[in-house]
């Protein structure tokens, strides 16, 4: 420990924990003393700055976790176990001090009254105490199950049981051991009214939040047991909310029906208030009155996702901030945000309508970080996009005005969120434009501005590229948008080949700096538009049932309406797309031979096998995203198998005509690697020019760089090979036989394998 006025070192051995006072004066440390080591002694000790020593305020062996101060300093808790090694079971014990005493106490043990039998202190559990020192938080849970050391491994067998009545998949089950077997339960005692304990959670009602006033009475809890086997399909839960009272753990209901809601608790702790999604708007609950207030339902506007295109209930804009004491919400439309009394549900329109009138996305973020509401003379930075032309910029209002935002600033640029120190008016920030990266500003105004960094002056050294929005019209009639990146020399006299790269909706991005970087599966737009390529992102609209025509609507039109140009050299275009837009792509080209070439990462093609399957990286069934989230189709595989048969690119794969890449890794957690499988094998027997990498080891998208780099090189090689007529790399012309990589290593060299130029 370094004391910063006198420069004093102190070292303390063999420490496993340590927690430091909030005033800074006090550091409580755990210590496990090595065997035979006489010189320290295993305990809990306090150090008060400046001290000559430090204070062991509990003695013996064992293991202490989760120290706590309160916010003055003068009372410290922790729990503990003292139980020999060998011992079978070690359950916790909860203890506490005041420094008025010489060591601390046993507030909690094993058995004690008011604990359900069986359950002692966690040791998993966070301990808290609340503001004014008087509450401590802190969690419970059933005593561990003692350990059988007679078991003889290779006598017992290893499966997984699977029963259809199991709360969650048994791939759930096994993903969330870890946390299931340290979960806790919360709740409270007050060391200074004769240690008055209360449970607060159990196995029914496990999870509760505090409002950011922890001595507020009531602690908000969420319930959906008996509720959850539907998330198979549905992908969330039906919830009950309780709010439940520190002083007796008397429960009230909110909602005493369950619903498809997001429950928060106000800072004050006055309020609870939630989404609702069946109804589509915002709702209070009153701590004081017990009264349900419906804040959204008289305001004329939707609260819900307007441009939702998927089966599935909109979501909710959001919630920006509350005021000081809970006088106000601001919550979010599409485009402006209203001030709403929570007790009454009195709304205004807090931007006056600025944002729905002009096509402005207003939203806010408080700069200080530890600032939990806004002061009521406090001015308010609102960030704002522009929806068509996606231009970024700041506004700002008083809280307590009633006239109309001011507009601060707005061009070109993106912004990051705005920080702000808590004693001083200076704003930090990053702004970037598709040709200026990243740096930091700082301001008091956001006009007269002083930058702080230069963070890629080498940046022209190269060829780099401008974005230019692109607009027009579908088939159908739809009004569509989409991003057209250009290499920085761009010559109209020229033809260029170009390369679509897509997900869903990109464009906001525009302005967006993107550095060129070994890339996890996406397409990197800064390498190929330096490289010479027009790469083109258009912004893709779903018709529920439809993704697959959905996808041929938008892309393939864009693409279409762009090779009007002269300077498009309509002969020599790809298409790229990773995960939900590496299934586009493998639809795409059963439905057109446009594209001459075309690189699917991750793509699902047959959804008929992929419905039932797992998402291994959360243990869930894919039953949802088919039938109420992404892959839209809305219904279940028995109630409507024309669509995923019509929306599989697998049945109608003969059509393929175009050279196709799959990237498909055999640890893919969200995607089952053997769709790729599927496309490569079934493409190969119809003779089709197709290739497949796996990365051994590597998930959804890659993380370790070494594969980063390689993926990047072949899809450069890749396209420079189908659109500007390179010479093909060995690994597209002869293949890599895996002796090759047996006798010689890895890939990574093509020097050494040839494999890769």
């Amino acid at each position: 420990m370094l004391d910063l006025q006198n420069g004093t070192l102190r070292e303390f051995a063999a420490v496993t924990d340590y927690q430091i006072s909030k005033l800074g004066n006090r550091t409580a440390f755990a210590v496990a003393a090595p065997k035979n080591n006489k010189t320290v002694q295993s305990g809990l000790y306090v150090y008060d700055l400046g001290a000559a020593t430090p204070r062991r305020m509990s003695a013996g062996k064992g293991t202490y976790k989760n120290l706590a101060f309160d916010d003055a300093g003068k009372q410290l808790a922790f729990t503990a176990e003292k139980y020999p090694e060998k011992a079978l079971a070690k359950p916790f014990t909860l203890y506490y001090a005041n420094f008025l005493a010489d060591s601390a106490t046993v507030l909690l043990q094993p058995g004690a009254k008011g604990l359900k039998a069986g359950w002692s202190p966690s040791g998993f559990g966070k301990v808290l105490f609340s503001e004014n020192g008087d509450k401590l938080f802190f969690g419970t849970a059933p005593d561990p199950i003692p350990q059988d050391t007679t078991l003889v491994e290779f006598e017992h067998a290893k499966l997984d049981i699977w029963n259809y009545k199991d709360d969650y998949l048994q791939p759930m089950q096994l993903k969330n051991l870890k946390k299931d077997l340290q979960r806790n339960y919360l709740a409270v005692i007050y060391p200074k009214r004769g240690n008055h304990f209360v449970q607060l959670e159990d196995e029914y009602l496990r999870d509760s939040y505090m409002a950011d006033n922890t001595n507020a009475e009531y602690v908000l809890a969420v319930t959906d047991t008996a509720k959850r086997i539907s998330m198979q399909w549905q992908g969330s839960t039906l919830k009950q909310a309780f709010l439940v009272s520190t002083l007796t753990g008397n429960r009230i209901a909110i909602n005493p029906k369950a619903a498809k809601s997001r429950f928060q608790l106000s800072p004050n702790g006055d309020y609870a208030v939630w989404y609702d999604h069946a109804t589509q708007n915002w709702f209070s609950f009153a701590v004081a009155t017990r009264k349900t207030t419906n804040l959204t339902g008289k305001t004329g506007v939707s609260f819900a996702d307007e441009e939702n295109d998927s089966p599935t209930d909109p979501e909710a804009y959001g919630l920006a901030a509350w005021a000081k004491n809970d006088a106000a919400v601001l919550l979010y439309d599409r485009y402006d945000m209203w001030k709403i009394d929570p007790k009454t549900g009195a709304a205004t329109n807090f931007t006056n309508g600025l944002g729905r009138k002009n096509k402005l996305r207003f939203r806010y973020r408080m700069p200080v970080e530890e600032q939990k509401f806004i002061e009521p003379k406090e001015t308010l930075w609102l960030q704002v996009q522009h929806d068509v032309s996606k231009e970024w910029g700041f506004y700002k209002k008083p809280l307590a005005s009633s006239n109309a935002p001011e507009i601060v600033v707005m061009g070109t640029m993106g912004y990051s969120a705005l920080l702000q120190a808590k004693k001083a008016k200076s704003l930090v920030y990053t702004k970037s434009g598709v040709r200026q990266p990243a740096d930091v500003y700082v301001s008091t105004d956001l006009k007269k501005e002083t930058k702080l960094s230069a963070i890629n002056a080498q940046q022209q050294d190269y060829n780099w590229f401008t974005a230019e929005l692109v607009h027009w019209t579908t088939p159908k009639g739809y009004q569509a948008t989409g991003v057209l990146y250009k290499p920085e020399d761009f010559d109209p006299n020229k033809k260029y080949p170009m390369v679509a790269y897509f997900y869903e909706k990109v464009s906001e991005g525009i302005y967006r700096y993107q550095a060129p970087a070994p890339t996890p599966s996406r397409l990197d737009i800064a390498m190929f538009a330096s490289n010479g390529y027009l790469v083109f992102t258009p912004d893709i609209s779903y018709t529920i049932g439809e993704p697959g025509p959905s996808a041929v609507e938008f892309i393939n039109s864009g693409v279409e309406a762009l090779k009007k140009n002269s300077w498009v050299d309509g002969a020599h275009i790809g298409i790229q797309g990773q995960s939900w837009g590496g299934y586009q792509v493998a639809y795409l080209i059963t439905q057109t031979n446009m594209y001459a070439a075309a690189w699917a990462g991750a793509p699902v093609v047959n959804m008929t096998s992929a419905y039932g399957g797992i998402r291994w990286e959360s243990g869930q069934s894919r039953q949802f995203q088919y039938e109420r989230t992404q892959s839209r189709i809305g219904g279940t595989l028995w109630e409507k198998p024309e669509l995923y048969l019509r929306n599989s690119p697998l049945f109608a794969l003969p059509k393929v005509q175009t050279p196709v890449v799959i990237m498909s890794n055999d640890a893919d957690g969200a995607v089952p690697w053997y769709q790729g499988i599927e496309m490569f094998t079934d493409l190969r027997r119809l003779g089709k020019p197709v290739w497949l990498l796996q990365y051994n080891g590597e998930a959804h998208n890659l993380v370790k760089r070494e594969n980063r780099k390689d993926i990047s090189i072949r899809e450069l090689q890749f396209f420079d090979h189908y659109l500007k007529g390179a010479p093909a790399p060995v690994w597209l012309e002869k293949g890599c036989p895996p002796w090759r990589k047996a006798v010689i290593g890895a890939w990574s060299s093509p020097r050494k394998t040839g494999c890769r130029s």
